[in-house]
């Protein structure tokens, strides 16, 4: 049995040159043209998570910083410390001190920024204002919208894009390379289905997958994950379409209790399969219709279980209608 190392993958595979960034070619080249220059703007990287933006920000102060990272370089998460007590202490402090980097500005990254309280966004914009010759300023966000209109006027937007089958499957390759593992086709796709594009989900899956041996399978994936393969769930959505409940209602017993999924995530699988079922469109906007008004009543806090059988009953009236 493999045995699992201290250091965790997310950080041993997270890149340490602006170059080793995968999946963000054009941001890769406006971050490596503004260490050329040593001089840059407050910036907003914003995108879904695991796609690079705290990677990118952390290769770009290595490559400006080199040996003196830990005194110019300051990351706190937002959504730890949402408050303004943490903006007029911990981050003013920082920005307020003069840097020992040779002419270059200190950089303070604010990851989950889109969490900060709106009291604590704008105590955020006087310390930028004040602090501007000593200090730039690095929000990572899910979403860029959540962030108050005075910060965002005083930053450039960074769009991160969510990574391709390709781009995930070369990163993949990467650990398998660097860990002497074996991983067929089927696990490959696997790890691609369940990762969504997220590379911190799938390198913690990974590794887990992998402290069961250096053969990994897609079974070991798709369990660690929680998830079911995409032709279970897809054979769930048939059989009711086709007007066989009772076998739809068997398949959606598996993913429940075999599988161990919520509600919510099943309807996010169902989601992902509708495009893919052997219906005509109007059968498959059925389908995305049912699928969120279940989502809906489930988060509202209705029982889980009857509603996801009440959708198949749906389902299942739908040629019939």
């Amino acid at each position: 049995m493999a045995s699992i190392e201290d250091v965790a993958w997310t950080e041993k595979y997270r890149p340490s040159k602006i170059d080793d960034i995968i999946g963000q070619g054009a941001i890769a080249e406006r971050l490596k043209a503004f260490v050329k220059l040593r001089s840059f703007p407050n910036m907003i990287f914003a995108g879904p998570a695991g796609v690079g933006k705290t990677t990118s920000a952390i290769a770009m102060a290595k490559e400006l910083y080199g040996d003196k990272m830990d005194e110019a370089f300051q990351e706190t998460n937002a959504s730890d410390s949402r408050g303004i007590d943490v903006i007029r202490g911990k981050i003013k402090e920082f920005a307020r001190t003069m840097p020992l980097t040779n002419g270059l500005v200190k950089i303070v990254f604010l990851d989950e920024a889109d969490a900060l309280t709106p009291e604590a966004q704008h105590a955020l914009r006087r310390t930028m204002e004040k602090y501007s010759a000593t200090t730039r300023f690095i929000f990572s966000a899910n979403y860029a919208s959540k962030i108050i209109e005075p910060i965002q006027s005083r930053c450039v937007v960074l769009r991160f894009k969510p990574l391709n089958e390709e781009e995930v499957k070369k990163y993949i390759r990467r650990i398998e390379k660097g860990e002497g593992l074996e991983i067929n086709d089927k696990a490959m796709e696997a790890l691609v289905y369940v990762s969504e594009g997220d590379l911190r989900k799938l390198t913690n899956t990974l590794q887990s997958a992998a402290s069961m041996g250096k053969e990994v399978s897609d079974k070991a994936i798709y369990d660690i994950a929680s998830r079911a393969r995409p032709k279970e769930v897809a054979a769930m959505l048939r059989y009711a379409l086709e007007a066989d409940f009772a076998k739809a209602r068997n398949e959606l017993n598996t993913l429940l209790l075999s599988y161990g999924m919520s509600g919510e995530d099943i309807l996010l699988q169902c989601y992902r399969e509708a495009f893919n079922l052997p219906v005509g469109d109007r059968a498959k906007l059925t389908v995305i219709k049912q699928i969120g008004d279940c989502n809906f009543r489930i988060v509202e806090g209705a029982n889980e279980r009857i509603q996801l059988e009440a959708m198949l009953a749906e389902l299942a009236l739908v040629e019939k209608k």
